[in-house]
């Protein structure tokens, strides 16, 4: 491929196999500086200047380092367009916001995921990942390792959490599957003239159901996080019940699809990869950790954050102008060999292992990488002691350049 030949902002660029797209990006990084690409079209928002396209460890560690130059609140962090208030309100939260605003919302729901507060959780994460093996091996082999075991832990974790009753799971689901569903066919029934509307809709069933429960909550308070936050009080600063839909959609959103897909990609690696499995069943509690922070670093579940940069800054020796648009490919920074030694490998001795699967580092770093890692760590725990030579197929992946995402995979055992 040459540098004409694909286009990361044409969405059909997200649907070229895997290896495709990975020669793409290292011949990005292979260039001296980021490429400039120009916006695509969208019916949502106008067509807006461009974007340089940050593929570069070193690159996106100092972007990330420096949230007053390369804004998250200025049109949005999770898509490329600027987008319309309602939709950086609705589907990022604090993702899309800068300081203060974002500092005030991340100090009112940090502590609930500080380690101290996810260790009170492992119980339950056990418990949770036993019964979800327990329904695999009922089920038998050929079932879809994605619906039926990946996606199942973190989406019960965070409803659990939030005080969700299990009815609403399925609800919970779909509509998670919908924002982040991007240009999927699956998810889109292939019309995608009025997707902005239905982005929008189905943002707005999320929030009015933990919007409803709140307002319960607020009089009949229990041990949920619903009930903590909508009561909480945190130096006279509470979350307005705005504030609270946006983090729920933030939370099932980013905190399910994410962690599910880290499981899939992982159990995937596993299958192509024997050797490493054999290493990782010799010894899982020895191996466990560094496994996990691999199958994150490949995974590497959320393609890019987009930033806007706020005055004319040099950085590793190129100009960004104030008003350009810089796209952190997270993915890319993943693979970059100046960083990662063989980094196609799958190694999960591999140390240090500084990957940004969860984000740079600064302010914006993910508030739930504690608890991602647990989940992972306990569900692989639970499998491989359990169903040791469970495989994963050939992986049905999503439409998106946002979310480097599986929607389905047979697992065989």
């Amino acid at each position: 491929m040459t540098l004409v030949d694909f286009d990361l902002s044409d969405q059909a660029f997200w649907a070229l196999p895997m290896a495709e797209r990975e020669a793409a990006f290292a011949r990005l990084r292979a260039l001296d500086e980021p490429v400039f690409f120009e916006e695509m079209d969208v019916s949502f928002a106008p067509k807006g200047p461009g974007y340089h396209a940050l593929v570069r460890h070193a690159d996106i560690l100092e972007a990330s380092r420096n949230p007053s130059v390369f804004s998250s609140g200025q049109g949005g962090a999770t898509n490329i367009p600027d987008m319309p208030p309602e939709f950086t309100e609705y589907f990022g939260s604090m993702i899309n916001m800068d300081d203060p605003r974002h500092a005030r919302l991340r100090r009112i729901v940090s502590r609930a995921f500080t380690p101290k507060m996810i260790k009170q959780f492992e119980a339950d994460v056990e418990s949770a990942a036993a019964r979800i093996v327990d329904d695999l091996l009922a089920k038998g082999p050929g079932c879809d390792f994605v619906t039926e075991v990946a996606a199942r832990l973190p989406l019960k974790i965070i409803c659990d959490m939030m005080g969700i009753p299990e009815k609403d799971y399925r609800f919970v689901f779909d509509r998670s599957n919908f924002i982040l569903g991007g240009f999927d066919p699956e998810y889109t029934g292939g019309d995608v003239t009025d997707i902005a509307g239905r982005l929008l809709n189905a943002g707005l069933e999320l929030q009015q159901l933990v919007q409803d429960l709140a307002a319960y909550r607020a009089e009949h308070p229990t041990a949920d996080l619903t009930s903590s936050l909508v009561n909480a009080n945190l130096e006279g600063e509470r979350l307005t019940m705005q504030e609270l839909g946006s983090f729920f959609i933030l939370l099932v959103v980013a905190g399910n699809e994410t962690t599910r897909n880290a499981i899939s990609y992982g159990l995937r690696l596993l299958t192509k990869n024997p050797s490493q499995r054999a290493l990782l069943l010799s010894d899982p509690e020895a191996h466990l950790p560094g496994a996990v922070e691999e199958i994150v670093r490949l995974a590497s579940p959320v393609n890019f954050m987009r930033r806007k940069v706020t005055r004319d800054f040099e950085m590793n020796g190129h100009l960004y102008r104030q008003g350009e648009k810089a796209v952190l490919f997270y993915w890319s920074a993943n693979r970059d060999a100046a960083v990662f030694d063989d980094p196609d490998t799958f190694d999960i001795t591999r140390n240090p292992n500084p990957h940004v699967g969860y984000g740079g580092p600064g302010p914006h770093f993910c508030l739930g990488a504690h608890l991602a890692r647990r989940e992972i760590t306990v569900m692989f725990r639970e499998l491989l002691s359990r169903v040791p030579g469970i495989e994963g197929g050939k992986p049905d992946r999503l439409h998106s350049s946002f979310i480097n995402g599986i929607k389905h995979m047979e697992c065989t055992f």
